[in-house]
């Protein structure tokens, strides 16, 4: 891969082969239970071409959510019955969330799934925006809507290892910080595993 990155690389990446990952990934003396019951939910990993590369377009959550306050997340959320396939579940959210138009994103691939501490197996959705998009937030949901560069969060020496303390012992998890925005779990964890697929 070149310094700048292109859809080819992502699609290639995308027809890899990878393990599925969780929030657990670096606590291996965490044991998650047997059996347990996870709901199917969609992120979507939206990438646009613009004159200064590809770039990936997040979300910074609201803080009065019950989920992943204030956090850095992809637009997505739990599938719902109208949505016949996961991809239309990412599309739907993502419409909700910043007001995207599901016409003007292109499908590209699908990363593997990704369970969470809060119960959900995520499957994130990859599409690029065919047009220009000018985003509207769910004040809700969403306090900002920014663009972080493919290049950073495909550089696989931008990630680091931090921990936090959680339900009485210290919980491991991968960080890609960009300028203000500090990109940690879930969504840095999905990011870590494209990375890892595109430099392979």
């Amino acid at each position: 891969m070149s310094d700048q990155p292109t859809l080819n690389d992502v699609r290639r990446a995308l027809e890899t082969a990878a393990p599925s990952s969780s929030d657990f990934d670096l606590n291996p003396d965490v044991t998650l239970p047997e059996g347990r019951t996870l709901r199917p939910a969609a992120v979507l990993v939206l990438l646009e071409e613009t004159p200064r590369g590809i770039e990936v377009i997040l979300t910074k959550r609201s803080a009065a959510l019950k989920h992943h306050p204030g956090q850095i997340a992809f637009a997505g959320g739990k599938q719902d019955e109208g949505d016949a396939t996961l991809w239309d579940c990412a599309l739907r959210e993502a419409s909700e969330e910043i007001g995207t138009e599901s016409a003007a994103i292109d499908y590209l691939g699908t990363l593997p799934n990704h369970e969470t501490v809060t119960g959900f197996l995520v499957t994130p959705q990859v599409g690029v925006l065919t047009r220009p998009q000018e985003f509207v937030r769910e004040a809700g949901e969403v306090v900002e809507v920014f663009r972080v560069p493919l290049a950073h969060v495909l550089g696989v020496g931008n990630f680091a290892i931090e921990g936090r303390m959680w339900q009485g012992g210290m919980r491991w998890y991968y960080a890609v910080p960009y300028g203000p925005y500090y990109i940690w779990g879930a969504t840095a964890r999905i990011l870590r595993g494209l990375a890892e697929r595109v430099s392979a």
